[in-house]
């Protein structure tokens, strides 16, 4: 089984992606982190890579398939896999279903979570405190959630089509979450 887990920055897809990673036995490929250790590697992609974000920007298509393809194709995570925060827009979408067709695996479910600008604010801002996160500054929150919003509605109406697709209210407790989670989980 591989899963999706879509949401703004600051909805809670790393906490709840370590959750079913941890639950469930499943590796959490997470785009943010392969990008942030590339960056602290300081390597030339690592500083483009840098650029791109801390402008709010996203991370070109072909950097992260690229990454994407080298977890895909590792026979450790066959059908084991947390897409935490990938893919962004419709091409990427349609890259993924391609790699994993490639690899013979397939996306089993896509777990959508819904929050509020105004809640993505508070917990980015409770995250930069607590983890001091370079890309938590507000204002390039904000640009990241309407960027978010913007590139990822066509991908969400593509698994909607697909009927792979479950909503879940970001807003409630992490616990609350988890356990919303796991009963979609438990019953694919």
């Amino acid at each position: 089984m591989n899963i999706v887990i879509f949401g703004p920055p600051g909805a809670g897809k790393g906490t709840q992606s370590k959750f079913i990673a941890e639950k469930f036995n499943m590796y959490q490929l997470s785009t943010g982190d392969i990008l942030r250790k590339e960056m602290s590697k300081n390597t030339e992609i690592g500083k483009k890579i840098s650029s791109v974000i801390n402008t709010g920007s996203l991370v070109s298509d072909q950097i992260v398939s690229d990454m994407i393809e080298k977890v895909i194709s590792n026979n450790d995570y066959h059908n084991k896999i947390i897409f935490d925060g990938y893919p962004r827009n419709l091409i990427q979408a349609k890259n993924l279903e391609n790699l994993l067709k490639k690899y013979k695996q397939k996306i089993s479910i896509v777990l959508k979570l819904s929050v509020s600008l105004e809640t993505v604010k508070k917990r980015i801002s409770e995250r930069k405190s607590l983890e001091k996160r370079t890309d938590d500054d507000k204002d390039i929150a904000i640009k990241r959630y309407k960027t978010y919003e913007n590139s990822t509605e066509p991908v969400i109406e593509y698994y909607k089509k697909l009927n792979l697709l479950k909503v879940i209210d970001g807003e409630n407790s992490i616990d609350q979450i988890n356990k919303e989670i796991s009963d979609i989980i438990s019953s694919i």
